[in-house]
């Protein structure tokens, strides 16, 4: 769940990661961590019109494709919380 309007770009990205995570990650909460924690890092980021994680590169729609855009900033990715059983 998120705790506050987060951007388009933002929220694909962090859900990426995120299932990305779910395949090594023991659980939910730590799949979270993990994709929050690439990030802030740096690891996803939106270079022209695609999505680049350390897994590879997703073409965006053009509504979603802003340029070059950092995505570590905690706006994009703070506002989320696993609700429920974190397992």
């Amino acid at each position: 769940a998120s705790l506050w309007y987060v951007s388009d770009e933002g929220t694909l990205a962090l859900m990426t990661g995120f299932y990305n995570q779910l395949n090594t990650a023991p659980i939910k909460a730590e799949a979270l961590r993990q994709a929050q924690l690439a990030m802030l890092r740096g690891d996803i980021t939106v270079k022209g019109n695609e999505l680049r994680t350390i897994r590879g590169r997703i073409p965006l729609p053009p509504e979603v494709a802003v340029g070059d855009r950092s995505l570590s900033h905690p706006y994009f990715w703070a506002a989320f919380t696993m609700v429920g059983s974190p397992w």
